[in-house]
C-alpha cells in the first residue's frame, strides 16, 4: 500500500532533526516513491554516500513499503545556507 508523505517527514524529523526538509510524493499518491531534500547537522563530516545511508537508515521501516527514494539534496545546514545565498543573490 505504501506510506504517506507525513509518515516519511515524521521519521526524518525525529531521527535526523533537519533544519530543512522537503518530501515530495512522486508516486501519484500511492506512497511508493518519494523525492527528498534535507539539511541536517547529522551530515557534518560525512560524505554524500554516508549521508544517503543515514536517510535510508532513518526510513528503515518505511523502506519496506517504498519502491523508490530519491535523495536529491543531503546537505549540512551551512551548505544549505550557502546554496540559498547563491540562489537568491542580493
Amino acid at each position: 500500500m505504501g506510506v504517506s508523505k507525513k509518515v516519511v517527514e515524521a521519521a526524518l524529523q525525529s531521527k535526523l532533526n533537519p533544519t530543512f526538509l522537503s518530501v515530495l510524493d512522486t508516486s501519484g499518491g500511492c506512497g511508493a516513491s518519494f523525492m527528498v531534500e534535507i539539511a541536517s547537522a547529522a551530515f557534518e563530516g560525512k560524505r554524500l554516500l554516508e549521508r544517503h545511508r543515514l536517510v535510508n537508515s532513518a526510513l528503515a521501516e518505511e523502506m519496506k513499503e517504498i519502491h523508490a527514494l530519491s535523495v536529491t539534496k543531503a546537505l549540512t545546514p551551512q551548505q544549505w545556507q550557502e546554496q540559498e545565498k547563491v540562489a537568491k543573490p542580493l
